[in-house]
């Protein structure tokens, strides 16, 4: 009996431990970095391919689309057949598309390959969910922060690698290393990523998955993140108008303030894992959403007093990134919470939801600030954006506070 338990163990290794912190950290981290990181090959790989440039940049949209759309399937299918054979299923899927978009030789079989990539969304929507199966809500939103704040330098950094492997190696060796990397994330997640769903859980029903969406409490949390999240993409999408009607910055310059919002993210986040336990997830979530409503206040204050100048924009606009670090863990992890067993469904959703939410906001305003390229509108629409945020995490406190006190 000792040597057939022992051989069936060498032909079929499966870990037992849940997966370490780095390990999920990473595959966070790889879902961000496919997002990004492709921009400045946009025209060489339109100019190699003989396509559009406007049909190249579905590489971009039509891959955002696509995460939303895989997020909606892969919660519930995590929850179903557990969270290792999704998150392995999704780096085959994703090493196999990315050979594809490096080999492609027209723009079709591209945009195929490139929209099939976004299975590796798999990633955050994977991790928010093992890390909920193995801790509680306020150990999960201190988890969580630690993971956003070290998977938030990917998006920085995603754009000038890319850049530079363009320039040295040509656009296809951006997907050679995509490929490369999700074979390395696919042999570690093999090794490390035990099953952190509980055995003998039932597999979920109609009913559970009804329960999540009619849950009010559910859905404040998930319109925080979203109009958090829409704050942040209103931001990015509006600041090139602004910044290059009004003050005529450089390519670089701009780079440059957009990445301060990111960098404020990663101190809340790393200041909302410190505090987590001592303050609660209502009080950073709160805390979060005065930080950045203040700041925006601020702002629209100084330009309405003629002040006009960059450094009182990204100044101060660093503060609505500080803010979502401070929120977003806790929010986050306060939408898992509602139905612990239906974790992967409730990170899919909110994770999709953010997304569209996210599209919806950055076309309304680049058609506001193409028509008005000033900062003042660029900051009404963030700030509507926060006081939303604002409202759904008051009603998202309150709620809880009655559930923990037994009126819901």
């Amino acid at each position: 009996m000792r040597a057939v338990a022992g051989t069936s163990a060498r032909i079929q290794p499966v870990p037992t431990r849940p997966p370490r912190l780095l390990t999920l950290t990473l595959l966070t981290a790889l879902s961000a970095l496919t997002l990004n990181m492709i921009l400045p090959s946009l025209p060489s790989m339109a100019r190699d391919l003989a396509a559009r440039e406007s049909v190249t940049a579905l590489a971009v949209s039509g891959y955002m689309l696509a995460s939303a759309l895989f997020q909606l399937g892969l919660g519930p299918l995590s929850d179903r057949l557990g969270r290792r054979p999704v998150m392995l299923g999704a780096l085959m899927l994703f090493v196999v598309a990315s050979l594809g978009c490096m080999l492609a030789q027209d723009v079709a079989v591209l945009l195929v390959c490139r929209v099939l990539q976004a299975v590796i969304i798999a990633g955050a929507v994977v991790t928010s969910a093992a890390i909920r199966d193995q801790h509680s809500a306020v150990d999960s939103a201190a988890k969580l922060s630690l993971i956003a704040s070290a998977m938030a330098v990917a998006p920085m950094l995603g754009p000038m690698l890319g850049g530079l492997l363009d320039v040295a190696l040509g656009w296809r060796s951006v997907f050679a290393l995509y490929a490369g990397l999700g074979g390395v994330l696919l042999v570690l997640a093999w090794a490390d990523m035990g099953e952190t769903r509980a055995p003998g859980l039932p597999a979920p029903r109609w009913g559970d998955w009804l329960a999540l969406l009619q849950s009010g409490r559910y859905w404040s949390y998930v319109l925080c993140m979203a109009f958090s999240v829409g704050a942040f993409y209103v931001f990015v999408t509006g600041v090139p108008y602004v910044a290059t009607a009004v003050w005529g910055l450089s390519p670089a310059e701009v780079g440059i303030g957009v990445g301060s919002i990111t960098g404020g993210f990663v101190v809340g986040a790393a200041t909302s894992a410190r505090l987590a336990h001592r303050l609660g997830m209502g009080v950073l979530m709160l805390a979060g959403r005065a930080v950045a409503l203040a700041a925006i206040a601020l702002a629209l204050v100084v330009f309405a007093a003629g002040v006009s100048h960059p450094l009182a924009l990204f100044g101060l606009t660093i503060f609505v990134g500080l803010g979502n670090g401070l929120t977003l863990p806790s929010a986050n992890a306060g939408a898992l919470s509602v139905r612990p067993a239906l974790a992967g469904t409730a990170a899919g959703l909110s994770g999709a939801l953010s997304m569209a939410l996210g599209a919806v906001l950055s076309t309304l305003t680049a058609v506001v600030v193409e028509r008005a390229p000033t900062a003042g509108a660029l900051l009404v629409i963030i700030m509507g954006c926060v006081l939303l945020s604002l409202v759904a995490a008051l009603v998202a406190v309150r709620q809880a506070s009655g559930v923990l006190s037994g009126v819901g």
